[in-house]
C-alpha cells in the first residue's frame, strides 16, 4: 500500500513541476508587450561597377567569355542552339535526373519535377510557373547523352545535354534556350 501512496505522490509532484506560469506580470497585473523599435537613418545606397582588381591577378581565373560555356568548351551566345554539346555532352543517367530542378527559359524562371513514375514511353514530370512550351511538359526521358523533355502527348517539347553536374543546357522545339540547374 505504501508503494502506491508513494507512486501517486510522485506523479502529483511531477505534474505540478510541469505546470509553470510564463508570462511576465503576476495576476493582477496587465501583459506588457515591449515597445517597437524605432527605425535607424541609413545612408543612401548606390550602385557602380566594382574597379578590376590592382596588384598580383595571377590568383584569379581569366574572366569569362559572353554566353554560356557548354560541353567541349563552345561558348553558346544567347539565343543559340546547343549543337555543340549534341557529340560532346557528358554522360547522364536516369536517376541522377530525378527530384526538383530549377529552369530558366526565355529570360525567366520556373521550377521543374521528375521522378521515375511511368507515363508512356518516359517517365512522368512536369513544371511549375514556366512559360512558353514548357507549360506543356508531362514526361521526360533520357536518350543516349541527352533529356527529351515531352508534352502530355509524348511529343518532344526541348532537348537538352549535360554541360556540367548539376546543369543541363539546351533548346525547346522553338528554338528557346532552356537550362537546368540544382
Amino acid at each position: 500500500m505504501r508503494v502506491i501512496h508513494a507512486a501517486a505522490g510522485l506523479a502529483v509532484v511531477l505534474a505540478l513541476t510541469g505546470c509553470q506560469r510564463t508570462s511576465m506580470g503576476g495576476f493582477g497585473s496587465q501583459d506588457v508587450s515591449p515597445a517597437p523599435l524605432q527605425a535607424a537613418p541609413v545612408a543612401s545606397v548606390s550602385a557602380n561597377q566594382l574597379p578590376a582588381p590592382s596588384g598580383n591577378t595571377s590568383q584569379f581565373p581569366a574572366a569569362p567569355a559572353s554566353g554560356t560555356a557548354v560541353a567541349g568548351g563552345a561558348v553558346q551566345q544567347p539565343g543559340t542552339q546547343v549543337a555543340a554539346a549534341a557529340g560532346g555532352g557528358l554522360d547522364v543517367t536516369k536517376e541522377s535526373m530525378v527530384g526538383n530542378w530549377r529552369v530558366s527559359s526565355a529570360g525567366s524562371s520556373c521550377d521543374m519535377f521528375l521522378t521515375l513514375t511511368n507515363l508512356g514511353s518516359g517517365s512522368r514530370g512536369g513544371t511549375r510557373g514556366c512559360a512558353g512550351e514548357l507549360t506543356a511538359m508531362g514526361s521526360w526521358e533520357v536518350a543516349g547523352k541527352q533529356v527529351v523533355l515531352k508534352d502530355r502527348a509524348g511529343n518532344a517539347i526541348a532537348r537538352l545535354y549535360k554541360t556540367a553536374d548539376a546543369r543541363f543546357d539546351g533548346s525547346t522545339n522553338g528554338g528557346q534556350p532552356v537550362s537546368l540547374s540544382r
